[in-house]
């Protein structure tokens, strides 16, 4: 019985993953890799797992942290064989890959790090940036790691309300400061 979709042996399996790779705004986990591959009723979490594990043996994916990023090697031949996958197929893969790369921009703009002291304080590191330059790079000294991952959170949730707060406070004329104090 044939199979369905369009996906029908690894070759086809192959070129939808560096078509997708190709795409991603950046790293992308294997489990963010299944579920844009998903839409097509061929795909099935093992064949999946072998296919990218056999791409990164051959070079064409490179892994990092758990996460997956296209190689040269894999973008070269994307860009030769993309043809090959039907137009349907393409645009459904650029339709669910605009939320993906959505989440991996704002990743990319919004990030912290944990630095632990040799005195048992942490530095927290914040960042935020748009899409050509830095907005805010800050460092807080926290005694405790559990007080530095709280911030952390906070300013994960909302990086923009810090950054307003702290434009804000800079903006304040000196009388403003008397007045609150």
């Amino acid at each position: 019985m044939p199979r369905i979709g369009f996906i029908q042996d690894d070759l086809d399996l192959k070129l939808l993953i560096l078509y997708i790779m190709d795409r991603t705004a950046g790293p992308i986990t294997f489990l963010q890799l299944f579920e844009l591959a998903l839409f097509d009723a061929g795909v099935d979490y093992f064949s999946l797992r072998q296919a990218v594990d056999h791409m990164v043996a051959t070079g064409q994916l490179a892994l990092e942290e758990e996460r997956y990023a296209i190689t040269e090697k894999g973008r070269r031949n994307s860009q030769i064989c993309q043809s090959s996958l039907p137009r349907s197929v393409r645009l459904h893969c650029d339709d669910n890959l605009i939320k993906v790369n959505d989440a991996l921009r704002k990743e990319a703009q919004v990030r912290s790090q944990l630095i632990d002291n040799t005195d048992g304080t942490v530095t927290l590191c914040l960042a935020l940036e748009d899409n050509s330059s830095p907005l805010l790079h800050l460092s807080l000294l926290s005694p405790s790691r559990e007080q530095a991952l709280r911030w952390e959170e906070a300013f994960h949730s909302d990086p923009s309300a810090l950054y307003l707060n702290i434009t804000r406070l800079l903006d304040q004329s000196k009388e403003e400061q008397d007045e609150k104090n």
